[in-house]
């Protein structure tokens, strides 16, 4: 029974993170009108954030204070990184095509994906893991 228990809390905290990128892929295509490739890499950003704050404040065990305090920092982390690839790359192209919106937003995405594979090579050289 514990066993279909734990199953059961997998499926529910995976479909979560399934429906919370479709909200988001929802949210972007029906208020700037065009798919944003970076939005997966968004999330990694935001995994790498949560990991790297938990390691800075030494967070070994479960500990639900300072869990949500690096829940906290991490979501403004990740907003204030969706903010500046909004001003940086997709607010100078509102009156372009869609094609070249298209092209910027895989651009970004190729970016933040070559980024988090070097941070996390740069991370497993620092602490050997």
């Amino acid at each position: 029974m514990s066993e279909f228990i734990q199953q059961l809390i997998n499926g529910l905290s995976l479909g979560s993170i399934y429906a919370l990128i479709a909200l988001g892929y929802t949210m972007v295509y029906g208020i700037l009108k065009f798919i944003n490739f970076a939005h997966g890499e968004i999330f990694m950003l935001g995994a790498f954030s949560g990991l790297y704050l938990a390691r800075a404040f030494g967070v070994d065990s479960p500990d639900i204070p300072m869990a949500i305090v690096i829940l906290l920092l991490t979501m403004i982390i990740t907003s204030v990184i969706g903010v500046v690839i909004e001003k940086l790359a997709y607010k100078p192209l509102r009156k372009s095509s869609k094609l070249t919106v298209l092209i910027t937003a895989i651009g970004v995405s190729l970016f933040l994906q070559y980024t988090g594979q070097l941070l996390s090579e740069l991370t497993r050289n620092l602490f050997r893991l």
